[in-house]
């Protein structure tokens, strides 16, 4: 296999990915679309793998961060609709409308910009209109849905565009029912205006990403976009458990040992000699760094994984390396295998001692790691 002679991989396990699809699908009533979330290189597990495999199962719509993100997808031969989350500048507008892209939209600037290269262009330009119902991110502020509506419903009617969706973003869905229901409640009754004011109908609403998606069933509407739970990774440690099926990981962080040392005790170990060894020991070498993705701040605080048996890291994380104490694993040798988390050895470890997300680990897995996809 092409992975075996690679120093460190991320082994991407396709058939994980379907298996989260389809656990959570199977939770949707029927008719409710799935918008598969591939942003930021489809969380660090390679956007246009994660792509096709969601589009040959049936995925309505893919979503990216950026118009580059989506220019790459559509350069890739993926056909199924894709909307940029993001607040694309309006000089841009002529490739959003060029490249077949749904855009979000919140202000009229950039509606404007849309309208014109549709028109231009002589085809219709699909957009979703953003709605701030809490987040206090972007999109129209919707704490008054009057006001709310009477904004949306102006970007709505220009002409070439079709605004065949509406959504928001909940602040806190994985632990704040009250909150939540707020922000539905605001987003429900601007869309209510909107329909009934203004005759605006829209077939696309959407609220629920992978929490809400979890937690809160009437918020589904007419489709979910689920990011972290696709991954395999639950939102907030609440939300176990409530998935049927359960959800399966779908990165495995691997490295192999490059070198293996005998070291007298009371030597130093790395930059800045933060390690001391109390004993004779045997570290071994681990070819990845904080450039691969592995964070400094785990120096002299996370374990790898070799069997199910762990070695500590000793001394500070370098750019390209770490050193973890092997003494009590005799069959460690240069070659042998350590996972930096996966299957045995939980991602969410290194999320909570360095008080951060799964997501931001997995988006922190360097481009200069190998993701490999043996299925």
């Amino acid at each position: 296999m092409q992975w075996e002679t690679q120093r460190t991989w991320a082994h991407i396990s396709l058939s994980a990915l379907e298996h989260n699809y389809r656990a959570l699908r199977a939770g949707l009533d029927e008719g409710c679309r799935f918008l598969g979330v591939v942003k930021t290189n489809a969380y660090g597990h390679g956007a246009l793998p994660v792509a096709r495999r969601l589009q040959e199962l049936g995925c309505e719509m893919l979503a990216v961060a950026t118009l580059d993100e989506g220019v790459e997808l559509r350069r890739a031969d993926i056909t199924a609709p894709i909307l940029i989350f993001g607040a694309t500048p309006a000089c841009f507008a002529s490739q959003v409308v060029e490249y077949g892209l749904t855009q979000t939209v919140f202000t009229p600037e950039l509606a404007q910009a849309l309208s014109e290269a549709a028109v231009a262009s002589g085809t219709t330009a699909h957009i979703h209109i953003k709605l701030d119902t809490g987040m206090s991110r972007v999109g129209i502020l919707a704490h008054d849905p009057q006001a709310a509506a009477r904004e949306a419903a102006a970007l709505c009617v220009l002409p070439g565009l079709e605004a065949e969706g509406i959504f928001t973003h909940f602040a806190n869905a994985d632990a704040d029912e009250a909150y939540t229901m707020l922000q539905f409640t605001r987003f429900m009754d601007t869309v209510g205006l909107l329909e009934e004011k203004y005759g605006i109908k829209f077939a696309i609403r959407h609220c629920a990403a992978s929490a809400a998606t979890i937690n809160y069933p009437c918020t589904h509407l007419d489709m979910v976009r689920p990011g972290i739970a696709l991954y395999g990774h639950y939102p907030d440690a609440s939300c176990q458990g409530l998935v049927e099926d359960g959800l399966m990981p779908v990165m495995r962080l691997h490295t192999r040992v490059c070198a293996v040392h005998e070291l007298p005790a009371g030597t130093p170990v790395s930059y800045g000699c933060t390690a001391v060894v109390q004993r004779n020991s045997r570290l071994a070498v681990l070819p990845i760094g904080y450039a691969d993705g592995l964070a400094r701040s785990l120096s002299n605080r996370f374990c790898v994984d070799f069997d199910g048996q762990s070695a500590p890291i000793v001394g500070r994380v370098c750019m390209d390396m770490c050193m973890v104490d092997v003494t009590d694993l005799p069959q460690v040798q240069p070659g042998s295998v350590a996972t930096v988390f996966g299957t045995d050895q939980p991602l969410e470890q290194a999320a909570q001692l360095l008080d951060t997300i799964s997501y931001e680990l997995l988006c922190r897995i360097s481009p200069r790691v190998p993701r490999v996809y043996p299925d």
